[in-house]
């Protein structure tokens, strides 16, 4: 039987999955030197720390870096995201951070803000702003930590974001966004009423052909990345309608595709549609408000609420949550008192 390679870097959630066969020839032998012959970008320090954390599996159990393997075994690896060639360089940016150990960082990231440096966004990052922090900070100093990304948000989405402080928790978290254990929440204003309270989207998400910018639901299930989205209705206000997401998956712009497929772009989201006036009135008065709105608001209106997950080294569940950046409520006040809805009732099912 040949080796069968399946490789998976996911765009949202920053890891990579690799799925081996073991050849019928083979003879026994190290599991972490068979994987340093097989996956080439992969230091051996990357491959330790993988099996640390729990991530190496052999016919779907743990096994340890020394484990010998056999003809026909079934091996899988959660790689986290391999760190960056290039230096970060510190830069002093204030950060709002919510939490803070030996191993993890939680930050409320404000909008506008990259996470990290990459083609036309080379300063101004959130790591660049974290490596001056644990530069000058005499406890992250001491521990020698440093920035590793667990997930990403993007740039105009404001809300929690989890950061790992050394490779070993980076690579067990990675493992719970595999195994899809994280408990994200979202608010989104999106365009639109719904017929019902609560829903899902499902749809394979892929880079669109005519601007690898954007994403795209495809019907092909062979195109894309499976991707699953449930929702549910927080506060109608007729015209647009303000909505908690739940991920199950996570891919790049997930929330801001699924909703754009389903005929709901989110509120002012330019990328996806949302910054034109999609539902309402003709009437000059109803652009104008329109107009307020956005100028309120000039992003789409996406937030990452709240972060659910186990912790890398005591293993006690961990929730974050946050509330609405003053742009975003101020849009939502403004809708509010502009259809005369009544105050919000808790949402629905678990806070």
């Amino acid at each position: 039987m040949n080796d069968l390679n399946e490789h998976t870097e996911e765009s949202g959630e920053l890891y990579e999955h690799y799925r081996f066969v073991v050849d019928g020839g083979q003879n026994p032998l190290r599991i972490d030197k068979y994987l340093f012959t097989k996956l080439a970008d992969a230091s051996r320090n990357r491959i330790q720390n993988a099996a640390k954390a729990g991530n190496i599996l052999v016919n779907d159990k743990v096994v340890k870096p020394n484990h010998k393997i056999k003809p026909h075994d079934i091996i899988t690896i959660v790689l986290a995201y391999p760190p960056r060639d290039t230096e970060i360089y510190p830069e002093e940016i204030p950060v709002n951070i919510v939490y803070e150990d030996n191993d993890i960082l939680v930050v409320n990231k404000a909008a506008g803000m990259v996470v990290h440096p990459g083609h036309g966004n080379f300063t101004g990052t959130l790591l660049n702003a974290l490596v001056y922090y644990f530069q000058n900070s005499p406890g992250n100093k001491a521990i020698e930590a440093k920035p590793y990304l667990a997930h990403r948000i993007d740039k105009d989405t404001t809300g929690i974001l989890l950061i790992a402080k050394n490779e070993i928790a980076q690579s067990k978290l990675a493992k719970q966004f595999f195994d899809h254990s994280v408990n994200r929440t979202y608010l989104a204003l999106v365009w639109g009423d719904f017929g019902d309270d609560e829903g899902t989207v499902t749809g394979n998400i892929g880079r669109s052909p005519r601007d690898r910018t954007v994403m795209t639901v495809y019907d092909d299930e062979e195109v894309g990345r499976h991707a699953v989205t449930h929702y549910r209705v927080v506060e109608r206000f007729g015209y647009v309608t303000l909505v908690e997401c739940r991920l199950e998956t996570g891919r790049t712009h997930q929330i801001r595709t699924h909703f754009k497929h389903i005929g709901h772009p989110i509120f002012n989201d330019a990328k996806y549609g949302g910054d034109k006036i999609l539902k309402g009135t003709t009437f000059t008065k109803y652009k104008q408000y329109i107009e307020n709105c956005f100028g309120l608001m000039p992003r789409q209106a996406l937030h990452a609420k709240s972060l659910g997950f186990i912790h890398p080294s005591t293993r006690k569940p961990l929730f974050f949550d946050s509330g609405l950046p003053e742009d975003f409520q101020a849009v939502v006040e403004k809708w509010r008192k502009y259809s005369g809805s009544p105050l919000p009732n808790s949402p629905k099912g678990e806070e």
